[in-house]
This record gives C-alpha cells, structure tokens and sequence, in this order.
C-alpha cells in the first residue's frame, strides 16, 4: 500500500476519481496503484503522470519507501 500516496491525494482535498482524471488514467487504475495492487514498479509515463497531478516528484514512486 503506498499510504503516502494517499496522504498526497487526500490533503489535496481529492477523490480517487480526480486524482485518476487530472492524470488521465481510469480511477480503477490509480486505486489500484494506490492500494499496491500494480505497479510494482510503476510505468515511468504513468508516475509522472500522477505526480504532476498531485504535484510531487514522480521519482518518489522509486524511492525505498514509496
């Protein structure tokens, strides 16, 4: 599970639905990322999409703890 992903979203003040259109991937798929059901590792387009709509550094998907 990425807690820190969804600390991100939610602090945001967004729906799993938003985060997932203002990145341009089907909600299922970003729950799904966020829950660490895929994604291990994550498609480097798809990282860079979501931490832009978050705006955080996309490299953190990459990190020991991410």
């Amino acid at each position: 599970m990425r807690e820190w992903l969804k600390e991100i979203r939610t602090a945001a003040g967004y729906s799993t639905y938003k985060a997932a259109k203002l990145a341009g991937i089907s909600q299922s798929y970003y729950a799904s990322i966020e829950n660490g059901a895929r994604g291990n590792p994550l498609n480097v387009d798809v990282a860079k999409k979501i931490a832009d709509a978050l705006n955080f550094e996309w490299t953190r998907f990459y990190d020991q703890a991410g």
